[in-house]
């Protein structure tokens, strides 16, 4: 078996291999699971903003109180 021949059979078996994937993504079976998939990033809007606000306030607070320890280690009494 020369070269020419095992790249002609990888080729044949690579183009198998990619119509056997495209006929299984486009196969009505798998519409359902697809269009669910697509909605993926528009499903937890809300409490994703709810989370990152609730964090941001939390890491201002402890920032907040690391600064007035700082203040008061350099003694500083306006703190």
């Amino acid at each position: 078996m020369d070269t020419g021949t095992f790249r002609g059979i990888i080729t044949g078996l690579l183009i198998i291999a990619f119509l056997g994937i495209t006929w299984w993504a486009y196969s009505r079976r798998r519409k359902p699971d697809f269009d669910e998939a697509a909605q993926l990033p528009f499903a937890d809007d809300d409490e994703q903003s709810n989370r990152d606000s609730s964090a941001s306030q939390q890491r201002s607070l402890r920032e907040q109180a690391s600064e007035a320890d700082s203040r008061k280690d350099r003694g500083d009494e306006n703190a």
